[in-house]
């Protein structure tokens, strides 16, 4: 009986928790590597890549999610049409092969029908992955045009995060995105600065000797080199259509309280000091309208504990800058993993700290196939306790 009765309270929370709106519920669909969408078995299919798409969008409505963060640009490529980069291999086989529909268009008209936002999620700087060969880009990549744009570090190639060109040629695809399609908002992951390799240097102290822009430390020249983009991108789409947000899904730690009184009590490789992304600082320049930290940890995790870092998140958001977080149901189950993500199910525990912390308007799921394939029945969670009252309306 007293079990069931803290059932029906907490049930009760968390109705009340969702009757104001918004409340983000979303997933990222992944389209590099073909990790989410579509299938590999879909790829230049583009019949069977809209039923698969049709199926996901009507489980996520099921599921009561109100967005979906969309990848269109996962590695300097297009999943739609531009004129100004090349149709994904992901999606046709060969890039720069086309596709006879626009997946951007299909997936906007689709969405909305189903009162779900579409957020169109851009990697900034990435032009291959360690699997992807630097010849198999198509003659009309950037890299073909321009290869002084490019620098290579470890196995992969990057857009040179120094140089003008690099964030000029940014901005047109954002302002290409924003003009042409009904998007919600431009959304950036964790991808800035690459992550560090043992050994091994980003290959780019030659540049900063020549033109530090007075400068001293290469880290804060690098730090300004991000920030000139992020300010950038967020003043092109503020052109164009103000109503379009602009958010970004940082990995977890901006700081470690050890470098930094300001930090989070933790001990992990950070964003400010390792991947030069200072999310702080947009947060409190108005560059972005939220920010979805992705907190893949479970709690208790000594050096990155989800209840320190949700909470130090939390404090951060404002009128003018959201705070949501970014999920991991993939570590839902997994064999070698921490116990906690064994016994029960950790986001179910996840979110409900998240109802109790001032400050925290929504979650991000990662990934859209975990979700759609019930795993450790956290969908079952989502629509009969998390979200279970709020069904989007149809978007007009």
């Amino acid at each position: 009986m007293k079990k069931s009765l803290l059932t029906s309270l907490f049930v009760m929370i968390v109705v009340l928790c969702n009757a104001t709106e918004p409340y983000f519920r979303a997933a990222w669909i992944s389209t590099v590597a073909n990790i989410d969408w579509p299938s590999k078995a879909a790829i230049g299919n583009c019949e069977q890549q809209k039923s698969e798409m049709i199926a996901m969008l009507d489980a996520f409505q099921a599921m009561h999610l109100n967005a979906v963060v969309f990848q269109v640009r996962p590695t300097a490529d297009a999943l739609y049409p531009s004129e100004l980069e090349p149709w994904s291999h992901w999606l046709t086989g060969k890039q720069g092969q086309a596709a006879t529909y626009d997946p951007l268009e299909f997936v906007c008209t689709e969405a909305h029908k189903r009162g779900i936002d579409v957020h169109v999620w851009i990697n900034p700087y990435r032009v291959t992955i360690p699997a992807m060969d630097i010849e198999k880009l198509a003659p009309t990549h950037m890299y073909n045009q321009h290869p002084e744009w490019f620098v290579k570090y470890g196995k992969q190639w990057y857009y040179a995060p120094h140089l003008q060109e690099t964030r000029d040629f940014l901005c047109k695809v954002v302002a290409d995105l924003v003009t042409r399609y009904d998007i919600q908002a431009i959304h950036m992951d964790d991808y800035f600065y690459p992550y560090p390799i043992s050994g091994e240097d980003f290959p780019d102290a030659e540049a900063f000797a020549k033109d530090s822009r007075g400068f001293s430390n290469i880290g804060d020249w690098r730090r300004n080199n991000v920030n000139l983009a992020i300010e950038a991108v967020h003043n092109t789409i503020n052109s164009i259509k103000p109503n379009v947000e602009f958010g970004i899904s940082p990995f977890g730690i901006w700081r470690n309280k050890a470098n930094d009184p300001r930090g989070s009590e933790t001990n992990g490789l950070q964003n400010y000091d390792q991947l030069y992304a200072d999310i702080l600082l947009w947060m409190e320049k108005g560059w972005i309208d939220y920010v979805v930290p992705q907190l893949y940890w479970e709690i208790g995790k000594k050096v990155a504990d989800y209840k320190t870092l949700a909470y130090w998140w939390a404090q951060h958001a404002s009128e003018t800058c959201k705070v949501y977080i970014g999920m991991a149901p993939f570590h839902l189950g997994e064999e070698k993993g921490a116990a906690a993500w064994r016994e029960g199910n950790e986001i179910c525990r996840q979110l409900r700290l998240n109802r109790t912390i001032p400050g925290i308007t929504g979650e991000c799921y990662f990934r859209a196939c975990d979700l759609v394939n019930n795993r450790c029945h956290l969908t079952d969670s989502l629509k009969q306790v998390f979200y279970p009252t709020y069904v989007p309306a149809p978007r007009k």
